[in-house]
This record gives C-alpha cells, structure tokens and sequence, in this order.
C-alpha cells in the first residue's frame, strides 16, 4: 500500500541515481504538497515528536518529512523536489554552518523564496537551551545513561565547557543516541518553550 514513507525510499533512491517514475507516481496518489528537507534522522525524530505533541499527521496533510543524509545533498533534494522535478513546496531545518548549503542548494532550484529555518549551532543545542541544562540532567538519568554522562565529563576535553556545550558533545558521543533524545527531548517541553527555528517551521506547514 502506498504512503508516505513508500516515497521517502522512491525519493531517497531517485537521489542516489534511480528512476524517478515511482516518485512521481506516488507524490499524485498521496497528494504530496510539501516536502521538509532534514539534515539526518535525528531532525526528524523532533520534528515528528513535535508533530505528535501538536496532534498533526503530516503524512496526512501531504508533507513527507525527509532525511537528506547530510546538508551537502541539500542542492540534489532541491532539484528533485522543488520547481524542476515535483515542484513541491520546500522548506527544511539546518545547522548555524551548514545555511550557506541551503541557501545556495533552493536558489539553484528555483526555489530561493522558499523559507528554510535555521539553529543557532544545531537542534540539539535549540532544545538544550529551551529546556535547561538542570532538566536535560533528569532526562538523561531518566533515560539510564546518568552513568555515560558522568564518564564523559570526567574526559579532560570537557574542562573549561558549559553544561550546555557538555550536554551537546554528549548526545552525539554514542550512534543512536542522538535520534533517541531527539524524541525525549521535544517530549519534554513547555509548548511554549518550543525553540524558534521549530516553531517556525510548523507555522508553515
């Protein structure tokens, strides 16, 4: 049966070189109208936790949120997906240092009016910063990785960094870790504390 993520992988496989057909054929039958461009997964598991905390399906409403597999393949998901390919609206998410990408990958699309949203270093940082380092603390011993942490801030790099930037380096320390606190964290905030660059992009949607 089609859905939503049956065009992620027909998507994601156009990139990589394939045909295109299957896409295009599934874009008409879900009526896919936009199209969130995501650095990696662990964007897209805030921003469907996000979606889920508000009671949106985004699939629903014909927006495939998308994980592009780095900012750099940005100007590739644009061509495919914006006015030269599916014409679908595009917006996304990016890094603080990846914007230039961004920026560049939708003008070259045709798509420059588009609005993408940006993280002051990353999301993590965003959501760091909206919940406090003090709640992200309890969250983590929550999690049971209070002992990881402590182990990771006894590391002599760590000296001389904030909780904050601590935190960071530490979500990023483990493969999966990030994804997972991806969800806990968006799980976890005020809905008025949502972080700006996420707020923005649902206002959007």
């Amino acid at each position: 049966m089609a859905d939503m993520d049956s065009f992620r992988r027909a998507v994601t496989a156009w990139a990589a070189g394939g045909a295109g057909d299957p896409a295009r054929e599934l874009a008409g039958q879900l009526s896919v109208r936009a199209a969130v461009l995501l650095e990696g997964p662990s964007d897209v598991a805030a921003v469907s936790a996000l979606a889920a905390s508000r009671g949106r399906d985004l699939a629903a409403e014909g927006v495939c949120v998308l994980s592009m597999g780095g900012a750099m393949s940005v100007g590739r998901f644009a061509q495919l997906l914006g006015p030269p390919g599916l014409d679908l609206r595009l917006t996304g998410l990016c890094d603080e240092a990846e914007r230039g990408y961004y920026a560049r990958g939708l003008e070259r699309a045709g798509a420059a009016e588009q609005e993408f949203f940006v993280c002051t270093a990353d999301l993590e940082d965003e959501l760091i910063r909206a919940l406090g380092a003090a709640r992200v603390e309890e969250l983590v011993r929550a999690e049971g990785d209070l002992r990881a942490l402590q182990t990771f801030l006894h590391q002599p790099a760590q000296r001389g960094r904030t909780s904050q930037q601590q935190l960071r380096r530490f979500l990023g320390t483990k493969k999966g870790r990030k994804i997972r606190y991806g969800h806990v964290l968006v799980e976890a905030l005020d809905p008025e504390r949502v972080p700006a660059p996420l707020d923005g992009l649902f206002a959007g949607l």
